[in-house]
């Protein structure tokens, strides 16, 4: 991408994010990167490339951030609930909640690459806390990670509300792995 498009992306980014995908237009993005339209346009073609150009760099920053949360586990159960941690670092300059989970409202279709793209991200993680829950020894790890996909999901959608419910649900996930762990075996 070129530093123009990187602008454009950044600007998309700003924008979207705070104002919402609908309410922002290309004259909107093109005057905050400080390109032309037709900048814009030789860039992505169109908005809803644009769109989805926003959303795969917030993907790829979020799935390393929680990657990188998941290595730091000192044991498998405790993986199990690094999205969680990785949200706790991740949330701090959100104001809107969950940008996918906006783009979704906002766009319903389900052929628009922007709602792939954010359906997308949903599914990884759900993936992701199976993978984990599976690799913890858990017994039940596909509920399980439903489970934990709405605790989070419910994590991120409370963000914009005057209270943190972030400690609540974290405790609550690692609550519902150790409930789901195998049993130990008994001293005999």
């Amino acid at each position: 991408m070129t530093a123009a498009g990187r602008r454009i992306v950044a600007a998309a980014e700003e924008l979207f994010y705070e104002r919402g995908i609908t309410a922002v237009g290309v004259d909107l993005i093109a005057e905050h990167s400080g390109v032309t339209k037709r900048t814009l346009y030789n860039q992505f073609g169109s908005k809803d490339n644009l769109v989805a150009a926003y959303l795969t760099g917030r993907d790829q920053r979020w799935r390393a951030l929680v990657l990188t949360a998941v290595d730091a586990c000192d044991t498998p159960a405790e993986a199990v609930t690094a999205p969680f941690e990785a949200l706790r670092t991740w949330s701090g300059a959100g104001t809107r909640g969950c940008a996918f989970i906006n783009a979704l409202a906002e766009l319903p279709d389900p052929s628009h690459p922007a709602h792939r793209i954010a359906t997308n991200q949903k599914l990884w993680l759900l993936d992701l806390f199976r993978e984990l829950a599976a690799a913890a020894g858990c017994e039940h790890p596909a509920t399980l990670a439903v489970q934990l996909l709405v605790l989070h999901e419910g994590a991120v959608a409370a963000q914009p509300l005057p209270f943190d419910s972030l400690p609540e649900s974290t405790e609550l996930a690692r609550a519902l792995v150790r409930a789901d762990a195998p049993p130990r075996p008994s001293a005999v």
